[in-house]
């Protein structure tokens, strides 16, 4: 659980590009920093705060001989966040203290990997975006500042452009064994069965889910229908060589980045069937989706979690 630094406030603050919010940061120990409670000896400062809206992007064009040119790729790229910050103290060693604690859990992404700024909004949804501190934590080097107060504008490197939902959208099917359609009368079995379906992403631009697959099981193909893009895990292929899942073994296979690990964390990426696997995304809105579990049975289950990512804060 992250722990919370320093005394958690009340109230939000107007953040342009927002609204009215609550922005918060967290450190890549999991330390909770409040960047808009003024009650705790730090606060932001709305005038100045940039980089918040739309992704950035980098257009590939091929020009037309007539004149103009054709759009032929958008490629994200990295944004870049400015964010201000007043820190202040009762007297020199409270402030500087303060302003010390606060450049260490900043300049640790540099160390130990991104922090995350989160923004939360009234109605108790929140998005963040994984940061790394660039620079600006100097202070203002003007007369009358750095003794017990001072403003860093901080300038926040973001590897991965778009804003996520913490809380992750998962959904599971599982096998369910099927009915004699005329024993002891007409009837149908259950369509919450391994097969056809739709996952839906609420965001705004493509998510890469993670798929727990569970035995049993002795081959796994999970396709897009939409698409026509597919993976099939084998736990019996060149070089994994298992054998059909068993009853509660469970494989991980992660798609950003690409990753496959068995329960044990042994790596199993041979257990896809390359170079035809496409560890696909889910397009904003709804997925067509198909899981086949060849031999499946009762436990028999396929898993999906994801993040909805965000153009926006």
């Amino acid at each position: 659980m992250p722990i919370l630094a320093g005394i958690q406030g009340g109230g939000g603050a107007p953040i342009p590009g927002v609204g009215y919010a609550t922005a918060t940061y967290i450190a890549p120990d999991g330390t909770v920093w409040p960047l808009t409670d003024k009650t705790i000896g730090w606060f932001t400062l709305s005038d100045g705060v940039s980089g918040l809206d739309a992704a950035p992007y980098e257009l590939t064009k091929d020009a037309y001989p007539r004149g103009g040119s054709r759009l032929r790729h958008a490629q994200p790229v990295e944004r870049t966040i400015i964010w201000p910050i007043y820190v202040y103290g009762d007297d020199h060693v409270e402030f500087i203290g303060r302003w010390r604690a606060l450049a260490e859990a900043l300049t640790s992404t540099l160390r130990d990997g991104p922090g995350w700024l989160e923004i939360a909004r009234p109605d108790g949804t929140r998005r963040r975006i994984q940061v790394i501190y660039q620079d600006g934590f100097e202070g203002r080097g003007e007369q009358g500042y750095y003794i017990r107060s001072d403003v860093a504008v901080l300038t926040l490197y973001c590897p991965d452009p778009y804003w996520i939902d913490p809380v992750p959208v998962t959904t599971q099917r599982s096998h369910s064994t099927g009915v004699d359609f005329l024993d002891p009368f007409p009837s149908v079995s259950s369509s919450q069965v391994l097969g056809a379906t739709t996952l839906f992403n609420p965001g705004s631009v493509d998510a890469w889910p993670t798929w727990t697959i569970t035995g049993p099981a002795s081959l796994v193909t999970i396709t897009n229908t939409d698409t026509g893009e597919e993976f099939v895990l084998d736990p019996d292929a060149d070089g994994i060589e298992h054998g059909a899942l068993l009853e509660g073994e469970t494989v991980t296979v992660t798609t950003d980045p690409p990753r496959v690990r068995f329960e044990d964390g042994s790596v199993w990426t041979a257990a896809l069937n390359w170079p035809g696997a496409v560890l696909w995304a889910l397009r904003p809105g709804l997925n067509r989706v198909v899981f086949q579990l060849d031999g499946a049975d009762d436990g028999s289950t396929v898993r999906v979690s994801f993040n909805a990512r965000y153009e926006t804060a």
